[in-house]
């Protein structure tokens, strides 16, 4: 007869192996490399953090760019960056395994060039369909889920710039972004080329898009990048990120950052069915749009309006630093945050800025953290909202920060990897984008 006391001496190794891992957490990393890598963040028993490498896969094509998480079905899709106008670019779809979070990738399909943004949205009938914003190839397209790879665009929609800047980076129209709205009824896709913001009404039985007036007033040179909304905490949207809920008139707000003027806005957003069919302030919206296509477009219905309410520059004393950028925007919380490009505030590490919401929507800066690395790209608050997530590009790092629930505050790095090869500042080298699977 074993004696219990031998039992549970024997398991006790076990069973301090298991308290040493309170949590865990699968993170995933592309790179420009043509690699996508899957992370492990482990929170031991004292709350020390560690960040492992699981695995790594070559896919994605040569320049693996976005990852779009498909929650429902345990997927990722990640958008091939490959920038010709006259080459085809990829998505592919890759399987989380169940156990350790690596990743299989289970279909191609061929998609236009310069994929660098994708977001999934609903239609009808549980129908799915996935949005892809096209830096290189200057359009927005989008494809029924689930992804074939004979798979055709269910709508492709190119843009021609009619008064092309001499800027180059504005030469042609370039979609940075594609972003579901908090009621999963719009799309939104800043257009750095074309400084403008394109937005689309979901048809909801077709899962096509329709054009509605563009955010435009924008100066020439801006160059809108990416964009989040804020709406008060309530029940989260299917298809919206964390931190992004559901909202209405007068309580939804659009941040949007431009990469080439350094200057963030804030927009009220009305929903048709708060505006009261306000025909004045529509055409006043209409005056401001500032649409730049080639291609004649029909004004949607029901679509909503944009108020103006704040432009500056997102840094303390509102001065960047010579050859420093905006590039990404999150919200979580009464919070916003900003990744700066090349600021060296923290050298060699670059940093994140912290703001608060004030009660008419309008923003201010609160703290300046390091991002841990050179060039953030990308962020993300995990649904917990104690952690940051960063993907410093030219430093090849995956960064996790710190962050307080209550106050927003980021603290420091509790946990960071280098995946693949460091990248030089100002190319297309190096981490492109960073998610959470939780």
């Amino acid at each position: 007869m074993i004696h219990p006391l031998t039992t549970l001496l024997s398991l006790s190794p076990l069973l301090s192996a298991a308290a040493a891992s309170s949590s865990q957490a699968n993170i995933y990393a592309t790179h420009y490399n043509g690699n996508v890598y899957a992370l492990s963040l482990t929170q031991r028993h004292n709350d020390a953090y560690k960040l492992d490498l699981v695995s790594s896969l070559k896919a994605c094509g040569p320049m693996p760019s976005w990852l779009t998480v498909d929650p429902d079905l345990h997927l990722l899709y990640c958008s091939d960056e490959t920038g010709d106008p006259k080459t085809n670019g990829s998505v592919s779809t890759l399987s989380i395994s169940d156990k350790g979070g690596s990743l299989k990738e289970i279909t191609t399909t061929e998609v236009p060039g310069g994929g660098v943004h994708s977001v999934i949205y609903g239609g009808e009938d549980g129908k799915r369909y996935l949005a892809i914003a096209h830096y290189g190839g200057a359009s927005l397209s989008t494809y029924t889920l689930p992804l074939k790879p004979n798979s055709k665009p269910h709508q492709f929609i190119p843009y021609k710039l009619s008064k092309p800047s001499p800027n180059p980076q504005q030469a042609i129209s370039h979609p940075h972004q594609v972003l579901l709205d908090p009621t999963s009824t719009y799309i939104i896709s800043p257009d750095l080329g074309a400084d403008e913001i394109r937005i689309y009404a979901i048809q909801k039985s077709t899962g096509k898009l329709s054009p509605c007036p563009s955010i435009g007033g924008f100066p020439r040179g801006a160059g809108p990048r990416h964009a989040v909304f804020w709406t008060p905490p309530a029940s989260l949207s299917r298809f919206a990120p964390v931190g992004h809920v559901p909202g209405r008139g007068g309580e939804t707000t659009l941040y949007t950052v431009n990469e080439l003027n350094g200057r963030m806005n804030a927009y009220e957003v009305v929903y048709p069915s708060a505006s009261g069919d306000d025909d004045k302030e529509k055409e006043k919206e209409k005056e401001k749009r500032g649409n730049d296509e080639g291609e004649e477009e029909e004004e949607g219905e029901n679509c909503p309006i944009f108020k103006h309410i704040q432009s500056f520059v997102p840094y303390p004393d509102e001065t960047l630093p010579e050859g420093a950028s905006l590039s990404a925007v999150v919200a979580a919380g009464s919070n916003i945050y900003v990744s700066i490009r090349t600021d060296q505030a923290f050298a060699p590490n670059d940093s994140v800025v912290t703001l608060s919401r004030q009660e008419d929507g309008t923003v201010k800066v609160e703290d300046l953290v390091s991002s841990g690395g050179k060039v953030p790209r990308t962020m993300a608050v995990n649904r917990e909202g104690n952690l940051m997530l960063v993907g410093d590009q030219s430093s090849a790092r995956v960064v996790v920060l710190e962050r307080d629930v209550k106050s927003g505050e980021l603290g420091g790095v509790v946990a960071s990897l280098d995946v693949g090869e460091e990248g030089e500042v100002g190319t297309a080298e190096g981490v492109g984008s960073v998610v959470w699977v939780e």
